[in-house]
């Protein structure tokens, strides 16, 4: 290996290391500011399930420390979540000197949408999804059974459906790359139309408590959300496709320019 390249790659160890370390601090500066916090937090976070609970019944805390591990714990994934964006832009300030301009006009729309569907969907999921499942769950509980949650057990619960609505809002953006990238046609989207409502169908079945609503209520944002998808697509899609051929006001020297993939026979006249 050269001395140019050796010193290159110890700049990227170097200017990576930078950025890990800024959004380690990132994570770490949300976190001591939310500690203090955490009570009040795990509060507002049981609240759908407490407006649901029936007359008695209350979160208990199982384990003899989960009154102090439970609220940390939510307390960091919190100070995760609130620095996500920034982790973000550190992942995307490394990489992004290595890209065309090209690929960054396309990607950075691309990453800033996925940023707000992912928050979108966890707050489509805290306050349209949680309550409608909470108050099923609590209906189909035993005569004679009070429901008791463990604290830790309820976040663990909550956690991983924020994270399911999240991702399952992420749709329209796994279209636009699978188009984009070649992987799939427009035209083919259309055609599985039929099978992905179906496959959507069954991952709300799968995420959500087996009552209708509830499925309805998740399967119907991602449908939508992979229309949205297909219609983006198909407009990216014909506008890479039309001719970027412009004619000025003043032409000079006329010359051919073949515009791919018409044949020569319809090679169109442009100026420089």
């Amino acid at each position: 290996m050269s001395a140019d390249a050796e010193q290159s790659l110890m700049a990227h160890l170097l200017e990576l290391r930078r950025r890990l370390l800024y959004a380690v601090l990132s994570v770490v500066s949300v976190f001591v500011v939310l500690l203090p916090l955490a009570n009040n937090l795990y509060a507002w976070l049981a609240e759908p399930l407490r407006e649901t609970l029936p007359a008695g019944s209350q979160l208990v805390a199982i384990e003899v420390a989960s009154t102090f591990f439970v609220p940390m714990k939510l307390a960091f994934f919190a100070a995760l979540f609130i620095a996500a964006p920034f982790i973000l832009f550190q992942i995307w300030a490394f990489v992004a000197p290595a890209l065309y301009e090209k690929e960054k006009r396309l990607a950075k729309p691309l990453f800033l949408a996925a940023i707000a569907l992912f928050y979108l969907g966890c707050a489509f999921t805290f306050y349209a999804l949680l309550p409608v499942m909470f108050a099923y769950l609590n209906s189909t509980a035993p005569a004679g059974v009070a429901m008791m949650t463990d604290i830790g057990k309820y976040l663990d619960f909550v956690l991983i459906l924020l994270l399911a609505g999240g991702v399952s809002f992420e749709v329209p953006i796994a279209v636009l790359l699978a188009v984009l990238l070649g992987a799939v046609k427009v035209e083919q989207l259309v055609e599985w139309r039929g099978y992905v409502i179906v496959a959507i169908f069954i991952i709300a079945a799968v995420i959500t408590p087996p009552d209708g609503l509830s499925q309805i209520m998740l399967a119907l944002p991602m449908w939508a959300l992979y229309e949205v998808g297909i219609l983006v697509a198909r407009a990216l899609v014909k506008a890479r496709k039309r001719p970027k051929c412009a004619l000025p006001a003043t032409p000079s020297k006329p010359y051919i320019r073949l515009q791919r993939p018409l044949p020569p026979a319809a090679a169109r006249i442009c100026y420089a």
